[in-house]
């Protein structure tokens, strides 16, 4: 079972009372920022996309998972925000940002991330993804270099097949009927713009994942220093992992002999993708382990350029 179908969990439902109040303050002006709840959107590529800003400090762009919203991504956002300032996003047909008609595509909503940093009047910024969010931040890096500071990756793979195969099964199944009485749905319906348009983005979330991709040749091209973050339960492979950090430099010699490589992979321990059976230790709930890690790769000084 992947993260789309099962983060529906008891551990990822929303809060009622304040996606309400959310709803309701940047509906009246959408395009300023809220004193009481930090929402705002920007019209970027014909879509008028939901973000909030929490903290001060470096710009982090944080990306959800799919069919998730900011709120369900946890602690993690408050956590960050007390050292920088995370810019959590809501991308194409989720959350508060209504779908367009366009395609759901990663390279398409890079783009709007990319231009959603132009938009706030950043030169760059750090970006942390999860899942499709992770596709959405990696594609950031490789189509858009010159807008990431650096990119931390949580459960995120460059090509289709780094998926367990029965993930990649059940990505096919999603449907309508899958998240039907599911706080994923009732979340939906409470926030966005749109709610009618739910069976179109089911379709469009569903063609997105069962859609081939490979994204080697780009990967390997990259200069931005680079952290991928993996569960060793994850419904990404382990050694997709490992294959991800070596086309990134990584796992060719002793560090201490021949110095760190440009990129970090950490592997969490006891840790699934979204956390729907016991211990319920899903990637996004492990925030004591992922803020220690992803703090200390964004603090770290920038690599020297060749």
């Amino acid at each position: 079972m992947t993260q789309v179908q099962s983060s529906y969990s008891k551990t990822q439902v929303y809060k009622e009372e304040r996606e309400s109040i959310m709803t309701e303050s940047t509906t009246h002006h959408p395009h300023e920022m809220n004193k009481d709840d930090k929402g705002s959107y920007a019209s970027v590529n014909g879509l008028n996309m939901y973000y909030e800003i929490h903290g001060s400090g470096k710009p982090l762009v944080l990306l959800h998972g799919g069919f998730w919203t900011i709120e369900a991504m946890g602690e993690i956002v408050p956590q960050l925000a007390l050292s920088r300032r995370v810019i959590a996003v809501e991308l194409q047909g989720h959350g508060h940002t209504a779908d367009i008609e366009r395609p759901l595509r990663y390279e398409l909503m890079a783009d709007d991330i990319a231009a959603l940093i132009r938009h706030l009047g950043l030169e760059e910024a750090d970006v942390f993804g999860f899942s499709l969010g992770g596709g959405v931040a990696l594609q950031t890096a490789i189509r858009h270099p010159e807008v990431v500071r650096k990119l931390a990756l949580a459960s995120a793979p460059f090509k289709r097949d780094g998926w367990y195969p029965e993930v990649l099964a059940a990505m096919g199944a999603i449907s309508v009927e899958t998240f039907a009485g599911t706080p994923i749905h009732e979340g939906y319906l409470k926030t966005s713009p749109r709610p009618e348009a739910w069976p179109t983005v089911v379709a469009k979330v569903r063609q997105l994942l069962t859609s081939d991709y490979d994204w080697a040749e780009g990967v390997a091209a990259l200069k931005t220093p680079i952290l991928i973050l993996v569960g060793d339960a994850d419904s990404m492979r382990l050694a997709h992992a490992v294959e991800f950090f070596g086309l990134l430099g990584g796992g060719r010699a002793d560090g201490d002999m021949s110095g760190l490589p440009p990129a970090q992979l950490a592997v969490l321990p006891a840790t699934t993708h979204a956390g729907w059976a016991p211990p319920y230790h899903g990637m996004m709930t492990r925030t004591q382990l992922l803020l220690p890690i992803i703090t200390e790769f964004l603090d770290a000084p920038m690599p020297k350029a060749d």
